[in-house]
């Protein structure tokens, strides 16, 4: 296969159910896209953008002449939320449907999804199965879950969230980097990594917080996973994951028969940047599938 050396980008705006706008990113390689090759589509997960994938396209372009996609997921970066002012997560599937008729309307695909992003994966394929089995080569999930039902609310935590739902659509939160690096990073993380993602979500509005929060306790996507074990996956984890926790992504692994794991001792959540390196491998080995 061809190696390219550059990439360009476009920027587009792609209309979403409930009238959102979602911006994405068209990333070419600087040549012809290799023939046969599947369009590679990647979600990113809660309080993040579609920079979270930065690093991980720049690798996988380095080796494969791929066309990738990335996108803002509704209410984060510079997508709108439309008229709606909670967003079950099941509907993100249906937003990932959007993204990929305006970008991807035929041939294969290879799907990506970090933590919010893989529940996102896991929704296109429970409500858009049909056109899962007939395209999708691959899928990679990372630090993900199919459901947390043994999860543990702070006290005052569903006040705060609810509270935060309600706000204006503003971002008014200057977390310290020690916080984003203990929650988000295992160990010894890039100083850079750690104020990149703290800007990230830094920047990500009060409200998008708040109304994402409720649909992630209630998430339950375990029904999706037969779906996608009909083509191959790859579930990538860290032992220190302190958002999405370990025995959760271990279950996804379980849920998705014949699925592929890779076990990361030592780090956290924030696996395109703490190993950007085995995502893009594991995108690659989608890719190359026949």
């Amino acid at each position: 296969m061809t190696k390219p050396t550059s990439v360009a980008t476009r920027t587009l705006s792609i209309p979403a159910p409930n009238g959102a706008m979602l911006s994405a990113t068209e990333h070419l390689p600087d040549g012809p896209v290799d023939a046969g090759s599947p369009t590679v589509v990647l979600a990113h997960g809660w309080t993040l953008t579609r920079q979270a994938w930065a690093r991980v396209v720049r690798e996988v372009q380095s080796h494969r002449a791929v066309r990738v996609i990335t996108y803002d997921q509704r209410g984060h970066g510079r997508s709108t939320w439309g008229s709606v002012r909670s967003q079950p997560i099941k509907d993100l599937g249906d937003d990932l449907a959007a993204v990929i008729a305006a970008t991807a309307p035929n041939g294969p695909l290879v799907l990506g999804g970090h933590s919010m992003g893989g529940m996102t994966v896991m929704a296109y394929a429970g409500r858009h199965s049909s056109d899962f089995t007939d395209r999708v080569r691959g899928t990679v999930l990372v630090s993900t879950a199919a459901s947390i039902p043994d999860r543990k609310a702070v006290p005052g935590e569903a006040f705060l969230m609810g509270a935060m739902a309600r706000l204006p659509l503003v971002s008014l939160r200057p977390v310290p980097a020690g916080l984003h690096r203990w929650t988000n990073f295992g160990e010894n993380p890039e100083k850079a990594a750690v104020n990149e993602v703290g800007r990230m979500i830094n920047a990500t509005r009060l409200a998008t917080t708040g109304r994402y929060y409720f649909s992630l306790t209630g998430l339950d996507e375990r029904e999706a996973l037969a779906t996608i074990a009909t083509r191959p996956s790859h579930v990538i984890g860290g032992t220190k994951d302190r958002i999405t926790f370990f025995r959760w992504i271990r279950s996804v692994h379980e849920g998705i028969a014949g699925s592929e794991f890779t076990i990361l001792p030592g780090k956290g959540h924030m696996l395109p940047y703490e190993a950007t390196d085995v995502v893009a491998d594991a995108l690659i080995g989608m890719i190359d599938e026949s």
